[in-house]
């Protein structure tokens, strides 16, 4: 070991990301990697002092929709302050490689209505130097960022980008189709892609309404494309499925792995119409693992939850009438007409009327919460609004109406929607203790104004190894490896996720008696103005990429050492250049 490594951190108690016992130790840092943990008896030329502190690899987050942020953004925020140091992109199908320049404006479109990215900031932010993905991934290869990204090929892009409107509309491909996108695909794995992604839910529309073009590409048109990437270099398949079709897309979707032996990864939640549908689909993939299948389940730490808001991008009256007529009007505005007694009267008389926005439920009053401070995901039902309302007599829409309009109009609703069935969070822990699954789902960068859970690293180690009280816990040891090692490895990536000589430099020093999520707020810090969700959080004393601090105390210290990562050919990832 070199007399003087670049960095020491001093005395913490590790949680090396491989699940085992907690230990106290010092760890050296030299040249972006880890160069011992133990006894350090040399002076760092930095020093971390870690006594009492947590000291766990740096997050892996395999789901995430950056692929617009990284293009305008060094700072790849909330992800960076939560404990993530690596954040793959490309998710559901989505993304903006290959694209021609006709067609800039359908792929911001389908971002916008899948995730919630308003076309305002993604069309004055992407800068379009590119084409192929293979080219875009060239021109990220010299951005530099506060953490690692890693890049997936996604379905829509890659099906426009060869069949055109044909793709859009969602035809059947031919098998001259099947070839180009598998060349393609091809090229993609050899620029670096970590794998392909694909969506089959009717929840993913554009945002003027259409499916998404993948929704029913055929089973031979992802076996050429899933095959044609893993004959290159390991790839992970990622897909999203529908509860209405599971039944006929699970089987399709293992065929397609055991026919090309790719590694396949897809997000298993909890839905109120089916509540143990969960635990069929883990006993499946778990079958399926058991003939050798390479198979991940992604699970969300917690309920997938809409916020709802006058704010935000949906509330429980935004199809009445009297609301509707009012609510173009900006906030303050608005504000003044709701708190007139005419047009709150108004408003509570009607009912919500029929709409094909599918993240628009019609309003369930005993599935409504007020989030509260410090936010409360894990409710008991007694806390709904519906049962509020019956116990003070009232109807629940008013007690609705009256919170929205708190701290001037920026009070919020939440609605858990998945993850919830059962009104706790026990189904949930199942999932995160099945063998086969990591956290996921996290949607870093999307659903700017309606859900917000890029906090779930942070929450997975909040609320699941310290706070929960309705239920049983975690341990520390299986969150940090769950979330770092685990998560890693499941897209390929082997040398992080570990606190252990030879490792990439990516830990996370954190006070947990202090880690805390505050109540989510809108921010206008995107391009153009744009609006989104954060979430404040303290207990990060410092979160460092390739040996660098790039977070102390909660504040960016503005260092760029993240790259994108190119590829999982051999033992080690490349960072900056294409794998060889």
């Amino acid at each position: 070991m070199a007399a003087n490594p670049d960095l020491v951190i001093r005395g913490g108690t590790i949680a090396d990301g491989l699940g085992g016992e907690l230990f106290e130790a010092h760890v050296a840092i030299s040249a972006g990697r880890i160069t011992e943990v133990g006894k350090v008896s040399a002076k760092g030329r930095e020093e971390i002092d870690a006594k009492g502190k947590l000291v766990a690899p740096g997050f892996v987050d395999v789901h995430t929709h950056y692929d617009g942020q990284v293009t305008w953004s060094q700072d790849i925020t909330p992800s960076s302050q939560n404990g993530v140091t690596t954040a793959i992109m490309g998710n559901c199908g989505v993304g903006f490689a290959p694209c021609k320049p006709a067609d800039h404006q359908r792929l911001i479109q389908l971002m916008e209505g899948v995730e919630d990215i308003p076309e305002p900031v993604l069309s004055a932010g992407i800068p379009w130097s590119w084409e192929s993905f293979p080219d875009y991934m060239g021109w990220l290869s010299k951005r530099h960022f506060d953490i690692d990204i890693g890049a997936q090929l996604p379905h829509a892009a890659l099906r426009v980008y060869v069949m055109g409107e044909r793709g859009a509309r969602r035809d059947p491909s031919t098998a001259e189709d099947n070839k180009a996108m598998a060349a393609l695909a091809g090229e993609a794995v050899r620029a670096g892609a970590l794998g392909f992604s694909t969506s089959r839910t009717l929840n993913h529309r554009t945002s003027t309404g259409d499916f998404t073009p993948t929704l029913k590409a055929g089973e031979d048109e992802l076996t050429a494309i899933a095959g044609a990437m893993h004959r290159v270099g390991r790839s992970v398949l990622q897909f999203v499925l529908d509860p209405s079709t599971l039944h006929e897309d699970l089987p399709m979707m293992l065929r397609v792995a055991e026919n090309t032996r790719c590694p396949i990864t897809f997000s298993i939640t909890q839905n109120d119409k089916t509540p143990r549908r969960w635990r069929q689909t883990l006993d499946t993939i778990n079958e399926a693992a058991g003939r050798g299948l390479s198979i991940t389940a992604q699970i969300a730490a917690r309920p997938v939850g809409l916020l709802l808001g006058l704010e935000l991008s949906r509330n429980p009256f935004q199809t009445h009438p009297s609301y509707r007529a009012i609510a173009k009007l900006p906030l303050n505005e608005r504000l003044k007409r709701l708190h007139q007694g005419e047009v709150r009267a108004a408003i509570l008389s009607e009912a919500a009327t029929s709409t094909d926005d599918p993240l628009f439920f019609r309003p369930n009053y005993d599935k409504m919460y007020l989030l509260g401070d410090p936010p409360d995901y894990e409710q008991p039902l007694k806390n709904a609004l519906g049962a509020r309302a019956r116990l003070q007599g009232k109807k629940p829409e008013e007690l609705a109406y009256d919170a929205m309009l708190s701290d001037e109009g920026r009070g919020m609703l939440y609605v858990p929607f998945l993850n919830y069935a059962d009104g706790n969070l026990d189904a949930t822990r199942e999932m995160l203790c099945d063998p086969r699954s990591v956290p996921g789902l996290s949607d870093g960068g999307a659903h700017c104004g309606i859900i917000c859970d890029a906090s779930f690293p942070t929450y997975l180690l909040t609320h699941w190894t310290r706070d929960r009280k309705r239920g049983e816990k975690l341990s520390i040891p299986f969150v940090v490896a769950a979330q770092s090692r685990k998560t890693a490895l499941s897209v390929g990536l082997t040398d992080r996720g570990v606190i252990a000589p030879g490792y990439k430099a990516d830990i996370n020093v954190i006070d947990h008696d202090r880690l805390h999520l505050h109540p989510p707020k809108v921010h206008y810090d995107l391009p153009v103005g744009g609006r989104r969700l954060l979430q404040q959080v303290d207990g990060y004393d410092a979160t460092i990429v390739s040996g660098v601090v790039t977070q102390r105390g909660g504040v960016a210290t503005g260092a760029h050492p993240g790259r994108l990562v190119r590829g999982t050919q051999g033992s080690q990832p490349q960072f900056g250049a294409a794998a060889s």
